[in-house]
């Protein structure tokens, strides 16, 4: 993202739907494409995505020109040929220097990203979890999104995703990062986006019970030998008591 700030950006957008059900629509495929440039650096990328109710059945690397499939069991029940992408991404990228020559250039309205962080588990001290970095609601496709322990940037096992469309054109996107939750440890995630003036920090920190101190545990440990003292004590007396009535009662009603 360096030196990408404040540049224009000129966006290819298409989405098709196709719904299931004759008169109300239960279930949705859709298929999300798009090629951008920022200008003047003249850096261009596409992503090429298809999906069902939202969720993400598979994407194709544009620059490796490989099927990536979410999760890899789909790949047992469908196929599909990245060369299609690419064709298509070709096409893409041809109509966005028709439309440049044919329109006129302004900025469009940019949206800042709403930001949420959470984890998949719930957490418990020394169990592996995974952070969740939910980015939504954003335009243009055009972010960053870094991770934070203790103030210092994480690289280490973070995993992305494309960006997903939304059906006011908007997009979302998720980032994640595996850890083991360490007494003292806190995170952001740092997200940077020409709709934001500075970088946007979402804290995020595990909420852990405070360890007991010594002096706290002798105290419980006290008070637990008191009450079991007392239980003897009371328990000792009550038999006594009821030994004396049983004996009284033996001595009135003689056999």
């Amino acid at each position: 993202m360096a030196g990408g700030w404040g540049v224009p950006l000129v966006l290819l957008a298409m989405l098709t739907l196709q719904g299931a059900g004759a008169i109300k629509v239960m279930n949705m495929i859709h298929q999300a494409e798009f090629q951008q440039r920022m200008e003047p650096l003249q850096q261009e990328d596409g992503e090429f995505l298809e999906g069902f109710n939202a969720d993400e059945v598979f994407h194709v690397d544009l620059q490796k020109q490989e099927t990536v499939w979410r999760l890899p069991e789909f790949s047992s029940y469908t196929f599909f040929e990245a060369q299609r992408a690419l064709q298509n991404a070709a096409t893409n990228k041809h109509n966005l220097e028709i439309l440049m020559k044919r329109s006129n250039r302004s900025q469009a309205t940019t949206v800042p990203p709403e930001v949420m962080v959470f984890p998949k588990h719930r957490v418990e001290l020394g169990d592996p979890n995974v952070l969740t970095c939910y980015v939504d609601k954003f335009w243009p496709s055009v972010i960053s999104i870094t991770w934070l322990r203790n103030g210092q940037e994480v690289t280490d096992g973070v995993l992305e995703t494309v960006f997903y469309p939304r059906e006011d054109h908007s997009f979302r996107k998720f980032s994640y990062l595996p850890f083991i939750p360490t007494r003292g440890d806190y995170y952001d995630c740092r997200v940077e986006h020409w709709g934001l003036p500075t970088p946007l920090l979402k804290h995020w920190e595990p909420q852990l019970p405070l360890p007991a101190s010594e002096s706290t545990e002798t105290l419980v440990c006290a008070l637990g030998l008191a009450v079991g003292i007392v239980g003897i004590i009371v328990g000792t007396i009550l038999i006594i008591k009821a030994m004396k009535m049983n004996s009284a009662r033996n001595q009135r009603d003689p056999l």
